[in-house]
């Protein structure tokens, strides 16, 4: 085996706010595989930077009922919740350079706005306001980046991207108002101390990347290749997630989730696989993996994959 490919690293980085549901084990599935068949490294990430909305317990059932799927990773679980010195670190230098800026605007006032334009994530795009300095009688709440010009990547998965960063998104918060760092800020961090090389990811964060790889290129750091995986919806198109009460992989009967999760990836996985032992699973879908063969987008929920216990 090469170096370069035991060099490899992908990574899988969950925010433990609940349960493992079907997206997410989409997710897990498709970050490792590409791992391994790249002959590197796979990695856990817990996202836990934003701690209000973490629930006590969350991590450790995440990680049980990853293990009790077959999942096997590389090294400690990562815990953002322990960086923030780190964090710390790569904001003063941003400051240092001039590359953030202090800002007094709430969320309401930004959406409340009239000349408030939606951005391609649905947040309003942020006009501007403070880049040029506080407005008089303000204080700072958070801290902005300085985000110009035209980001372009090709995604393995969803085909060539460009995004205006000032047009479609706007400065993004890289400190917030209650004193935490932002996502954005973590994971370009994260990525780099970490060595991933590689991101397989819902399409659900394909907006943000263009704002991690201007991050990246301001503070020096390599920029990984990117794979976004179709987002599972359920039967009203609505991403699965917490907030829509996705229901939890069953981590004593994990089987059918993960066929399930296998055939939305588009590998075709042949039916009796999903009665046999885990390790006949991980066997065949690490022989038979392939990145090409995953739809840029489905329209199908995601109980359409499962099968019936007797087809």
């Amino acid at each position: 085996m090469s170096s370069a490919l035991t060099d490899a690293c992908g990574r899988f980085a969950p925010s433990p706010t609940g349960a493992l549901h079907f997206g997410s084990l989409v997710a897990a599935l498709g970050s490792c595989l590409e791992a391994r068949a790249r002959g590197g490294r796979w990695l856990l990430r817990m996202e836990d930077v934003d701690r209000p909305r973490c629930r006590p317990g969350a991590a450790a059932r995440l990680l049980t009922t990853l293990e009790a799927c077959g999942f096997e990773w590389d090294g400690e679980v990562m815990l953002q919740s322990t960086r923030t010195a780190r964090y710390r670190e790569v904001f003063e230098q941003l400051q240092a350079a001039g590359a953030v800026y202090p800002c007094a605007c709430t969320r309401g006032e930004l959406a409340g706005a009239p000349n408030a334009t939606p951005g391609i994530d649905g947040a309003p795009v942020y006009p501007g306001t403070c880049r040029s300095g506080l407005p008089p009688g303000k204080a700072a709440r958070a801290w902005r980046l300085r985000l110009t010009g035209d980001i372009e990547f090709d995604d393995a998965v969803q085909g060539p991207q460009r995004q205006n960063l000032p047009r479609d998104v706007g400065d993004c918060v890289l400190l917030r108002a209650d004193g935490l760092f932002a996502y954005q800020l973590a994971v370009v961090v994260d990525d780099a101390d970490q060595g991933v090389d590689h991101v397989v990811r819902g399409a659900d964060l394909l907006h943000s990347t263009p704002r991690q790889i201007y991050l990246q290129r301001l503070l020096g750091l390599p920029t990984p290749a990117y794979a976004h995986l179709p987002v599972a919806v359920d039967t009203a198109g609505n991403k699965l997630s917490k907030q829509t009460r996705a229901a939890p992989v069953d981590a004593a009967h994990p089987a059918p989730a993960l066929f399930a999760a296998l055939s939305f990836l588009g590998q075709q996985p042949p039916a009796e696989l999903r009665r046999r032992a885990h390790a006949d699973f991980w066997a065949w879908a690490r022989a038979h993996w392939k990145l090409e063969n995953v739809p840029h987008v489905l329209t199908l929920p995601a109980h359409h994959f499962y099968l019936e216990e007797n087809p």
